[in-house]
C-alpha cells in the first residue's frame, strides 16, 4: 500500500516537471528558458562549478594536484582577497589625526559605555583635549541624549580599549570589520553563484570600493550596521543549502539512482531546528542594537527565508508548498528571527538599565520613579518602562529630524553618486602637512566618502540585469541580491524630507558588488560557451574589472585625506555636487 501510493506520488511529481506551467509559456518571449531536467538532488543542492581541464593542462598539474588546488581556492581564494583589503584599510589608519565628521560622537560615547555603561555629555573642547593628551582625559559624569543603540558604540569601544583612546583607536573595530566583511563576501559569494572565481570578484569589487573604503576607516555606525547585516544574510545562505540537502538526503532514488519529486517526503520531512538560521536572528538583533534601520532588513530577510523554504518543498514535490512551509518552517523562521532580535535589542542596554536611577546613571534612567510614577501596583519594572519612554523619544526624533545639512542627500540621487559626504577637509600650505613645496598655492587634503564611480554606475546596470533575471529566468540568486539592495535602500524613500545622507547607502554596498559580479559573469559567458564567445567576454570583463581598479587608485587620495595641489583636487571633482 504504501509502496504504490509512493508510486503515485513519484509519477505525479514528474508529470508536473514535464507539463509546463502557464506563465512559462509566457515568459519564452522575454528569454525564458527552462533546462534540461535532471536530478531533484541537483536542482536543490547545485554543485560547485569545476575549472575547465585545460587550464590545469596548460599548467601541467596532474589530477590529484588540480583536484587540491581547487579544494584549496575555496579559502586561499577569499584569504587573498581579504589580506589586500586589509592592508590597504589598515594603512597609516590613525591619519587624518583628527576628530572627523561624526566621529565626534560615536567615538567619545564609545569610550564612555566602556568607563561609565552610557553616555555622557563631554565639554565643547573635549575633542581638542583628547588629541592633546592622547586620550587621557576626565569622562564626565551628566548623561546624553543620544538617538543610536549602544551595539555599534560598544563596538568602536573595543578598539579603543585595546589601543587607547585615539584616532587608531577608534577606528580599529571599523577596520577589521571592513576587512572581514570582504571574507564574509567572498565566501558568500562563492555559495551563492557555485563559483569561487566570481565570489572572489565580489569581494575585490567591494574592496576597492570608495565609499566601504571609507566607512572602514571611520569611527561610524553604519559600517557596523552593514557588517552585522551581511553575516545576516551569509547566515541564512547557508542555511538554505543546509536545509535543501537535508530534503535531498530524504528523497527516495529510482531504478537509475536519481532522485524524484516526492510529495509525502517533500510534506513530512523536517529541517530541525536550523542553528544558522538563530545565528541570523542573533546578527540582525546586534544590528537592530546598532541602528533601528535595521528593522526592515529584519522583514525583509524573513520573507526571503520563508520564501526559500517554499521553493525548496516546491522541488521536493510538495502540492501545496505555501502551506507545508507555514505548517512545517514559519514557526521556526519567526521564532529564530524576531524574539532573537528583540531579545539581542534589550542585552544591549545592560550598561544603561544597571546604571542607577537616581539621577546619576543614563539618560532618562530616572523616568519611571520621577516623571512617569505608576504607582506601586505597576507589574512592568521601572528600567523597562524608563527604556520604553526613550525609545519613544528616540523615534519622534528620528522621524521629525529636518535640520538642514550642507551635505544631505535625496535617495533617488544615491545610485548615480548625486552628493557625497565629505568627512574632512584641510587646506595645508605649500611645505607643510604633506603638501608639496612647489605646489605654489595651498593643497587640499579631504577624505570623501564617494563610492568608486565607475563600480557604482555599473552597478546602476547590473541592477537592471538582476531585475530582469529574476523576473524573466526565475533565478533565486538575483532575487537574493535584490532583496539585500531593496531591505538597505528603499524605505529610506519614505523619508525623503528628513535629513538622510549618501553614507547610509553602505548597507547594501556588499548587494550591488553581488549584482556586478553577477553580470561580469553573463559577459565572460555560460558554461558550454564556444571558445571565441569565452575569450571576447573574458576580454570586456577584465577591461571592466581593471578601470574599476583603476577609479579606485586614481580617488585614493580623497579617500585617505593626503595632501595633493588644489589642480589635482579639482580634476577629482567630476561632478559640482562633489564639492
Amino acid at each position: 500500500m504504501t509502496s504504490t501510493a509512493s508510486s503515485t506520488d513519484t509519477r505525479q511529481g514528474q508529470a508536473a516537471e514535464d507539463q509546463r506551467p502557464s506563465w512559462q509559456q509566457r515568459l519564452r518571449r522575454f528569454g525564458y528558458t527552462a533546462g534540461p531536467p535532471i536530478d531533484v538532488r541537483e536542482r536543490l543542492v547545485p554543485p560547485y562549478a569545476e575549472p575547465s581541464p585545460r587550464i590545469w593542462t596548460a599548467l601541467g598539474l596532474r589530477q590529484e594536484a588540480a583536484e587540491r588546488v581547487t579544494r584549496w581556492s575555496a579559502w586561499v581564494g577569499p584569504l587573498l582577497v581579504t589580506l589586500v583589503a586589509g592592508l590597504m584599510r589598515f594603512w597609516n589608519l590613525g591619519s587624518p589625526k583628527a576628530v572627523i565628521f561624526d566621529e565626534t560622537y560615536y567615538a567619545k560615547d564609545a569610550w564612555a559605555l566602556f568607563n561609565r555603561g552610557y553616555e555622557v555629555n563631554w565639554a565643547k573642547d573635549a575633542n581638542d583635549l583628547i588629541l592633546q593628551g592622547d586620550g587621557n582625559v576626565r569622562i564626565p559624569t551628566d548623561p546624553a541624549y543620544v538617538v543610536h543603540p549602544p551595539v555599534g558604540k560598544y563596538v568602536i569601544g573595543l578598539g579603543e580599549w585595546m589601543f587607547g583612546f585615539n584616532p587608531f583607536g577608534w577606528r580599529f573595530m571599523t577596520a577589521l570589520l571592513g576587512t572581514l566583511s570582504v571574507l564574509l563576501l567572498c565566501r558568500i559569494g562563492r555559495r551563492l553563484f557555485r563559483s569561487t572565481f566570481l565570489g572572489c570578484l565580489a569581494g575585490a569589487l567591494m574592496a576597492v570600493d570608495g565609499l566601504h573604503f571609507v566607512m572602514s576607516r571611520t569611527s561610524l555606525l553604519d559600517g557596523v550596521l552593514m557588517f552585522f547585516v551581511l553575516a545576516a544574510f551569509g547566515c541564512l545562505v547557508v542555511d538554505r543549502d543546509k536545509s535543501r540537502a537535508r530534503l535531498a538526503a530524504a528523497l527516495p532514488p529510482d531504478e537509475n539512482g536519481f532522485a524524484r519529486p516526492d510529495a509525502h517526503i517533500a510534506k513530512t520531512t523536517r529541517l530541525g531546528w536550523r542553528p544558522w538560521r538563530w545565528g541570523a536572528g542573533l546578527m540582525l538583533g546586534l544590528a537592530f542594537g546598532t541602528k533601528w534601520n535595521a528593522l526592515y532588513i529584519m522583514i525583509a530577510f524573513g520573507m526571503m527565508a520563508f520564501l526559500w523554504d517554499v521553493a525548496a518543498r516546491r522541488v521536493a514535490g510538495a502540492r501545496y508548498p505555501h502551506l507545508v512551509a507555514l505548517r512545517r518552517d514559519a514557526f521556526i523562521t519567526f521564532v529564530a528571527t524576531v524574539p532573537v532580535v528583540f531579545a539581542t535589542y534589550l542585552i544591549s542596554w545592560t550598561g544603561w538599565i544597571l546604571s542607577p536611577d537616581n539621577g546619576k546613571g543614563g539618560y532618562y534612567r530616572n523616568w519611571a520613579v520621577t516623571d512617569g510614577r505608576a504607582g506601586s501596583s505597576s507589574l512592568v519594572p521601572d528600567w523597562l518602562r524608563s527604556l520604553w519612554h526613550y525609545e519613544n523619544e528616540v523615534y519622534a526624533f528620528h522621524v521629525g529630524l529636518s535640520s538642514p545639512h550642507t551635505y544631505q542627500s535625496n535617495p533617488w540621487s544615491w545610485l548615480v553618486l548625486g552628493r557625497p559626504v565629505s568627512y574632512f577637509y584641510e587646506s595645508p600650505a605649500p611645505g607643510t602637512d604633506g603638501c608639496p613645496t612647489d605646489a605654489g598655492e595651498k593643497c587640499a587634503r579631504e577624505v570623501l566618502a564617494l563610492g568608486t564611480p565607475l563600480l557604482w554606475w555599473a552597478a546602476c546596470f547590473a541592477i537592471l540585469y538582476i531585475l530582469w533575471r529574476w523576473a524573466f529566468r526565475r533565478d533565486w540568486r538575483a532575487g537574493a541580491i535584490i532583496c539585500g539592495i531593496a531591505a538597505g535602500y528603499l524605505p529610506w524613500f519614505m523619508y525623503q524630507q528628513r535629513t538622510i545622507f549618501f553614507f547610509y547607502a553602505i548597507v547594501f554596498v556588499p548587494f550591488l558588488c553581488l549584482a556586478v559580479a553577477m553580470m561580469i559573469g553573463a559577459i565572460i559567458g555560460p558554461p558550454g560557451s564556444t571558445e571565441r564567445r569565452r575569450v571576447a567576454g573574458a576580454t570586456a570583463a577584465g577591461v571592466l574589472v581593471l578601470l574599476i581598479a583603476w577609479n579606485f587608485i586614481y580617488f585614493w587620495p580623497i579617500y585617505t585625506g593626503q595632501a595633493i595641489p588644489i589642480d589635482s583636487w579639482r580634476s577629482r571633482m567630476w561632478l559640482d555636487t562633489w564639492v
